[in-house]
């Protein structure tokens, strides 16, 4: 069960998401000149699958890379909550991460996260391991680099969670390329899930 806490924040994102809805429907609207000032959330069915799979797993320790406006740090500070383990979150807009903090606070979430402000792919060399389930959402780019640094500390049995496998169109090339630099891996299983914008499911196997 969430707290009323929990509910009352993820209610206030269910109504910016329709805010942004309708502004993305306005003709002449250009979402992607105006990407950094939208939430573009992972969406709930994503949010609870996560929370589920961490909770399955008993996952200690979950990174999140691409805290964005929190959306789906919401979602994972509640699934650190329920196993009593800490979740790191990376993000490189200042104001973004603010934004999300205040958020998590109001939903009392707070004692489970741990904030890291900066360059992902440099930030992450000091991440420490094991790392049980991982959430990438950034630029789509930085998703193989960050992958390549997170692999050696991710356990046996660790998840990675990948989004936007198919939505926008403009990112396919790049999210093609990192599934193949995950099942590059011998040990790593991989399925892309037609949920969301579309994610890749990996673990790693013993």
């Amino acid at each position: 069960m969430t707290s009323p806490a929990f509910d009352r924040v993820l209610e206030h994102y269910r109504q910016r998401m329709t805010a942004e809805s309708v502004l993305n429907a306005t003709p002449g609207f250009d979402e992607h000149a105006h990407r950094d000032e939208l939430l573009l959330p992972v969406g709930e069915e994503v949010a609870r699958l996560m929370v589920d799979l961490i909770v399955g797993l008993n996952a200690q320790t979950l990174v999140e890379v691409g805290t964005s406006y929190g959306f789906s740090t919401l979602f994972l500070a509640e699934a650190a909550r329920r196993t009593d383990g800490r979740l790191f979150t990376y993000e490189i807009h200042p104001e973004k991460q603010a934004y999300a903090q205040e958020r998590i606070s109001e939903a009392g979430l707070s004692d489970y996260v741990q904030w890291e402000l900066g360059d992902a792919v440099t930030l992450l060399q000091t991440q420490h391991g094991p790392v049980d389930f991982v959430l990438l959402d950034l630029w789509k780019d930085l998703y193989i680099p960050c992958f390549e640094t997170l692999y050696p500390i991710l356990r046996e049995g660790g998840v990675i969670v990948a989004d936007n496998m198919y939505v926008p169109e403009i990112v396919r090339e790049a999210t093609a390329a990192y599934r193949v630099a995950v099942r590059a891996k011998s040990d790593m299983q991989a399925v892309v899930l037609p949920i969301g914008q579309g994610i890749d499911l990996a673990c790693r196997m013993p």
